[in-house]
């Protein structure tokens, strides 16, 4: 998966990291991991699991996620989206249904992902999801 610069290339690779993302709710987590940076500084925020740094903690969180899915299917609902130069961003909630852990059901993720050019094509710099899709009160961030 690769998207050349053009004046589309940002708006391609977001459909790009939505067909991964269908793969990877049916439990396939190459196409999204082809999405990522290589760099040492790219970011993974899984909702599972805590923060992993560089390509391959960040390959491996990825892999082991999609190992949970099955026989998935996922929507999206754009939030926000702007480029600007080598850098852009996507908020998106991602509705999906699928089997987690052969327990068939349907769940939604607040994303959030940076994009950058690298030699021509944009990859995932930083993603984090988490499942706050509705307004929280403020006593839910306190731990008890």
């Amino acid at each position: 998966m690769t998207v050349l610069r053009d004046a589309n290339g940002f708006v391609q690779a977001i459909e790009q990291c939505r067909a991964a993302l269908h793969g990877f709710v049916r439990g396939d987590h190459e196409p999204m991991r082809q999405m990522l940076s290589q760099r040492e500084d790219v970011v993974l925020c899984n909702p599972w699991r805590p923060v992993a740094h560089g390509p391959t903690e960040v390959a491996q969180t990825l892999e082991e996620a999609a190992s949970h899915f099955a026989d998935g299917d996922i929507e999206f609902r754009t939030v926000e989206k702007h480029s600007a130069g080598d850098l852009g961003y996507v908020i998106e909630i991602e509705e999906f249904t699928a089997k987690l852990d052969g327990k068939a059901g349907s769940g939604a993720l607040r994303v959030t992902m940076i994009l950058r050019l690298e030699d021509g094509v944009w990859k995932v710099a930083h993603r984090h999801a988490d499942p706050i899709t509705a307004p929280q009160s403020p006593e839910s961030t306190w731990r008890r």
